[in-house]
């Protein structure tokens, strides 16, 4: 990936991990939001569900023990001191609960929008309670509904008009609505509206402050994980890296690593010592052995000159720098097919050598025209023996001046 690749590994997987870090942080926290939501919600329902429920008791338990006493005390009436009742225990709340039903007698038990959808839905199938989280106005609440059936005693008030007491007959005239009910049949519902605007802005302070509080952590923690992988890894391998650099800088294969670990670091500057040491010995060896094959070709009675594929002069003794007119230095990286008058058929006997193994210029004595650094032509007779020297070949020719 382009964003990476111009950048250091420590930077690198300080950066990934930072991000992996981060989204899962963030993930955790909104669904730790979210799972704050639901245990709210799932209270407010719970609460909502139980409130109805005394309601209902409570009113049902009226409804079957108060007789005449509601004549002379109406707030013994069973729907009012169920009122009164809910009034009490959501007192100091923000749950505002109440009776409802399609066919009130007090305009306070008129429903609403929503209310009356609900209990038209009651009328089609089996009543159960119902809630959802509705918006009015910008303002979400939690709307619960617990639908009440109507038992033998509630039919002493809303069953006929002629079975009703008398301070009903007198304040619901025969034929009103709230009349003619039937055991089992819903006679309302008890209704409860809860704000959830507060509630959810106390579960976004604790996010926010869960997210602040958390993320003071989290940056703590990608600081010390960053600092611990610089120093544990990356500073080491980049010791080693530096060095690597330094040996193919200058060519001495002498540079250790000084640094003791047990892991696999350890075994990385073990293995780079070693290469080290080993490229050293065969240096070492290699010069020792050029340096023998100099003091050998400088005393031999012949010109010779060693040269790689290509033609380029690597090896020249001094009688080969006096046949050509050069001193070492002008001769070392010069072509040998450039002082041969047929160079070009030097380099394919060359070719052919590579090709199938074998060239009839190549282990064999033949007479070459040559020519000076003036230009001046002489004829020499040639033997070309190959040998070895680490990933290529080189050539080395010996020549003899005719007669």
């Amino acid at each position: 990936m382009n964003i990476f690749s111009s950048r250091s590994v420590s930077a690198t997987f300080n950066l990934i991990s930072s991000l992996l870090l981060v989204v899962l942080f963030l993930a955790l926290a909104y669904n730790s939001y979210r799972r704050e939501q639901e245990l709210i919600l799932k209270g407010a329902v719970d609460n909502a569900r139980t409130i109805s429920r005394q309601i209902i008791e409570t009113r049902d338990y009226l409804s079957k023990r108060v007789t005449s006493e509601p004549e002379r005390n109406q707030s013994l009436i069973p729907q009012v001191a169920a009122s009164q009742i809910a009034q009490q225990l959501t007192n100091g709340s923000n749950y505002y609960v109440r009776q409802v039903s399609l066919r009130y007698r007090n305009l306070d038990n008129r429903p609403d929008d929503f209310e009356t959808a609900q209990l038209n839905l009651f009328k089609t199938g089996k009543p159960e309670e119902v809630w959802q989280v509705a918006a009015k106005a910008g303002r979400k609440s939690l709307r619960y509904l617990l639908p009440m059936l109507a038992d033998r005693s509630c039919l002493n008030c809303h069953g006929s008009y002629e079975s009703a007491p008398g301070y009903i007959q007198a304040r619901f005239p025969k034929g009103h609505f709230s009349y003619g009910y039937k055991v089992g049949e819903m006679i309302g519902a008890i209704s409860v509206a809860v704000p959830m605007d507060d509630l959810y802005r106390q579960v976004r302070h604790n996010l926010k402050r869960d997210l602040i509080y958390d993320g003071i952590v989290l940056l703590i923690f990608i600081l010390l994980s960053a600092w611990l992988l610089h120093r544990s890894i990356i500073s080491p391998v980049k010791t080693v890296a530096g060095s690597i650099s330094e040996v193919a800088r200058t060519g001495n294969f002498s540079e250790r690593v000084e640094l003791k670990r047990t892991d696999e670091i350890g075994e990385l500057i073990d293995s780079f010592n070693l290469l080290m040491a080993e490229l050293e010995h065969k240096t070492r060896q290699r010069a020792e052995s050029e340096e023998r094959y100099r003091n050998f070709i400088e005393i031999a009675q012949s010109p010779i000159v060693t040269f790689m594929s290509d033609g380029k002069i690597v090896i020249s003794n001094q009688k080969a720098e006096t046949l050509f007119g050069l001193n070492k230095e002008e001769l070392l990286g010069q072509s040998l097919f450039d002082f041969m008058l047929e160079g070009e058929q030097m380099r394919r006997a060359i070719a052919d050598y590579f090709s199938v193994g074998s060239s009839e210029l190549i282990g064999t004595t033949t007479r070459q025209k040559m020519r000076d650094v003036c230009g001046k032509p002489f004829d020499v007779d040639m033997v070309i023996s190959v040998s070895q020297a680490e990933q290529s070949q080189m050539f080395s020719a010996i020549l003899r001046t005719a007669k």
